[in-house]
């Protein structure tokens, strides 16, 4: 198993299959919009600028699991993200990320020894579809190990 068995719903209807992604680093990061990491969106987004156009990807799970801080739905979850931090990379539908109801990417995660720890945790997905990476929320998006990360990752 990799991380392209797994297939999220996008935010805003229909499927988003890891596999689509397949040969790109995938940084996954469970997200909510009322938690005192959310202001990592604004982060988040310049990281997605800056890599997107070399073939890296950033997907957004907005999650409810840490401290009810992401208690919207889909639709309000995509205009907070959109109007206040001008989120343009991609993002799943709210997903459960811990535990037994966990999203079965989420479990797959726990399985390779990770988990999320609480909201804005980042996994970097290889272009192999191993985890290649893992950052707490304290770790901001543009730290040195996760661009470094990013960048051996992006090396042919």
């Amino acid at each position: 198993m990799s991380a392209y068995d797994y297939s999220f719903r996008k935010i805003e209807g229909g499927e988003l299959p890891l596999s689509a992604w397949r040969g790109k680093p995938v940084l996954v990061v469970n997200t909510a919009s009322e938690c005192g990491f959310t202001p990592q969106y604004a982060a988040l987004e310049k990281l997605w600028q800056r890599y997107r156009d070399k073939g890296f990807i950033l997907l957004g799970v907005p999650s409810n699991d840490f401290g009810g801080q992401e208690p919207g739905s889909e639709a309000q979850i995509q205009t907070f993200c959109q109007k206040n931090y001008g989120v343009d990379f991609p993002l799943a539908a709210k997903e459960p990320v811990k535990g037994a109801s966990a999203h079965p990417f989420y479990q797959w995660i726990a399985q390779q020894g990770g988990a999320p720890k609480w909201n804005f945790h980042k996994f970097l997905i290889g272009p192999d579809g191993s985890l290649a990476g893992e950052w707490p929320s304290k770790v901001a998006p543009e730290d040195a190990a996760i661009t470094g990360a990013i960048d051996k990752a992006l090396a042919p």
